[in-house]
């Protein structure tokens, strides 16, 4: 960290699809020299702007993530720099949620690097959301990643579920379960994907079967996309937060979602085609 930076913005976005692999790729570019992360990953601001029902839940996550890291040197027996320590304290008090202030979170990148803002839930923005991106952001290179719709409601709904301590119990409360319409919105790539792509033409989609099956090729296309170098990076075949819910929706449930997303694998093929589709898992 460079804590005499100047406020800066992102030269790169990455969004995409709950469960879809954006903690795994900030995990890989967090280790590049030639990047920098904020150390609470998801900065939240453009939907906090343009999508007053995140506003929920943004106040908690920016309670808990400079806590976390706090939490994380402690762990490891390691004191908290207090250049760190100061950054998280500035960006968590007073007023937030305005252009400078998302300045200011990329201001501790050193001036050689790129600033990078992996933040998933930007890529539901509304179109008036993406307008204002593309025009705060016009040079930003983009990345979104897309998982299967029908794997990645089922791991959403299993994440949830373990969240809230809960486990139906029956068939039918499976399939309560499966009306619930938060499973579908992170998964609407036919509303999302092109207002994203009329935007930035040149953004790079990658499908998250290919995290598993060609992980250096994965890198190898991001790191060409962003304009950086190539690296090295430790742990590039494991998991993160691999979901360890040992509940799983019965065949009935999963069927039932599989009915409902299959517009959305119809759309993936005709937009990106059958091989990119075939990827996505």
């Amino acid at each position: 960290m460079d804590p005499a930076g100047r406020p800066r913005k992102p030269g790169a976005l990455c969004i995409g699809a709950q469960k879809a692999g954006t903690s795994w790729l900030a995990r890989m570019l967090g280790q590049h020299p030639q990047v920098w992360i904020p150390p609470f990953k998801e900065v939240q601001y453009f939907n906090h702007r343009f999508i007053p029902e995140h506003r929920r839940w943004i106040g908690w996550h920016y309670r808990r993530q400079p806590q976390e890291v706090r939490e994380r040197h402690a762990r490891r027996g390691i004191p908290v720099p207090p250049d760190l320590d100061a950054y998280l304290d500035a960006v968590t008090r007073g007023k937030m949620f305005h252009n400078q202030w998302y300045k200011r979170v990329f201001a501790p990148a050193p001036p050689s690097v790129l600033p990078v803002d992996i933040t998933p839930e930007y890529s539901t923005l509304p179109d008036e959301g993406v307008d204002y991106v593309a025009d705060f952001l016009p040079k930003a290179r983009v990345i979104y990643l897309i998982r299967h719709p029908v794997d990645r409601a089922v791991s959403q709904l299993r994440m949830n579920l373990q969240r809230e301590g809960r486990r139906p119990e029956t068939v039918a409360d499976w399939m309560a379960e499966i009306d619930n319409p938060i499973l579908y919105d992170r998964g609407d790539y036919a509303r999302y994907l092109p207002r994203w792509q009329a935007r930035f033409p040149d953004m790079l989609v990658l499908p998250f079967g290919r995290i598993a099956s060609d992980p250096h090729g994965v890198m190898d296309a991001v790191e060409t996309h962003l304009g950086i170098g190539p690296w090295h990076y430790a742990d590039l075949t494991e998991k993160v937060f691999a979901n360890r819910n040992p509940v799983r929706p019965p065949p009935q449930a999963v069927a039932a979602l599989a009915d409902r997303l299959a517009p959305q694998l119809a759309f993936l093929a005709d937009h990106l085609g059958a091989d990119f589709a075939s990827r996505t898992r």
